[in-house]
């Protein structure tokens, strides 16, 4: 039976890290984006539909919800191929805000933001 040696051991502990960094990376979409929430209220219902769908799709946030500061990663089948969507937030009232035309493909967060009435969305 061989031993391994101490370097050798350092060296397939590193090797195994870089498997699984390699394996969520490969299971990511190119449209995975943080979602960040700084409207003032919180968020109890985020919807990602794809810009050229004709309803939203489910609540991503599922049971959840997104305090006023918080952030949440949304993550998409790396199989999925659509670049544009579509975003809606609702608070606890079903108020609703929405954007539309986000190129999920060049961005990798998402600020939303309301105040005095005036609401937008910083991406970078």
């Amino acid at each position: 039976m061989k031993t391994f040696t101490r370097s050798m051991r350092v060296w397939l502990a590193a090797l195994a890290v870089g498997v699984v960094v390699l394996a969520q990376a490969a299971a990511a979409g190119d449209q995975d984006f943080r979602l960040v929430n700084k409207t003032g209220v919180e968020i109890y219902s985020v919807y990602v539909s794809p810009h050229n769908a004709d309803d939203w799709q489910d609540d991503v946030l599922d049971e959840d919800t997104l305090a006023d500061g918080d952030q949440v990663d949304i993550t998409f089948s790396r199989k999925e191929r659509t670049a544009m969507w579509d975003l809606r937030i609702e608070d606890e009232d079903g108020n609703a805000l929405e954007w539309e035309n986000l190129d999920l493909t060049e961005v990798s967060k998402v600020t939303l933001h309301s105040k005095k009435g005036k609401n937008w969305a910083d991406v970078e």
